[in-house]
């Protein structure tokens, strides 16, 4: 064996230590360049929709590395601000995708603040807060960064459905609906067409493209809650990191509900 690798030059410059990136060269100096890269994208998706009393937030439970599935139940929608472990009490939900480790991390980080904050002020954070304070916690670590996409929901001031969506530093907007995640491409424009009536029009108002658009309009729950599972079906069939069960969670004046129904397992 010492033979072999003495006879083989580039078998006697394998490091011995593993690294996401390999090492780089920097010309007859002998001088290397060891890269290292902390992230790594744990596959999954979810979405969010809103209405006139409500807010749905949903995600997929399989937890993947490359071609491997690591796990088939990894929730990736949780209770803000619950009493306990049960998230009893909770008022607010928040879903991460991307890097499984950043959204533990986070979602304890948001939940621990939205506690401190009902002890210390003696009343529940409003979502428009708390959408607020995420955006600060994101912008916060903005040099290294939570390798996650966020949604939040909740019910704003007056009862209606809120849903904010935020990038990994921080930037966020509030939206009718919005996906995340490995199947984001292939389900927002699903979310676009049915949600929020994209290239859908009126018909008898014209010809060609005389013809009025239909203006959007917050969905009745239960076809909400349909859209969401066609979606997911869907996903499943053309996105090998998406699968398994679908967890779905519902927040009005009544509280949150969670349902879950199974996905394809392969």
């Amino acid at each position: 064996m010492a033979s072999i690798l003495g006879a083989n030059p580039t078998l006697t410059s394998i490091p011995s230590y593993s690294f996401s990136q390999a090492s780089h060269n920097n010309g007859a100096t002998g001088n290397k360049e060891h890269a290292f890269y902390p992230y790594t994208d744990n596959g999954g998706s979810t979405l969010g929709i809103t209405g006139n009393d409500f807010a749905i937030i949903a995600g997929d439970t399989r937890l993947t590395s490359g071609y491997s599935i690591n796990t088939r139940y990894s929730p990736k929608v949780f209770r803000i601000g619950g009493d306990d472990e049960t998230g009893e009490g909770a008022h607010i939900i928040l879903s991460v995708v991307g890097f499984a480790a950043d959204g533990t991390a986070l979602k304890e980080r948001l939940n621990a603040i939205v506690k401190m904050y009902k002890y210390q002020h003696g009343k529940k954070m409003s979502v428009k807060a708390c959408a607020q304070r995420l955006a600060t916690i994101l912008y916060g670590k903005r040099f290294f960064p939570y390798y996650v996409t966020a949604i939040l929901g909740g019910l704003d001031e007056d009862g209606k459905g809120a849903l904010y969506s935020y990038d990994p530093v921080g930037s966020y907007e509030r939206e009718q609906c919005r996906a995340a995640g490995a199947a984001a491409s292939l389900i927002m424009p699903f979310l676009d067409n049915q949600v929020n009536f994209k290239n859908q029009y009126l018909p008898s108002t014209g010809e060609g493209h005389d013809l009025l658009a239909r203006q959007a309009e917050p969905l009745p729950r239960h076809e909400v809650e349909q859209l969401v599972r066609d979606a997911f079906t869907s996903a499943t069939e053309r996105h090998i990191e998406v699968g398994d069960g679908l967890q779905m969670l519902v927040i009005t004046q009544e509280g949150i509900e969670e349902a879950f129904f199974p996905l394809k397992r392969d």
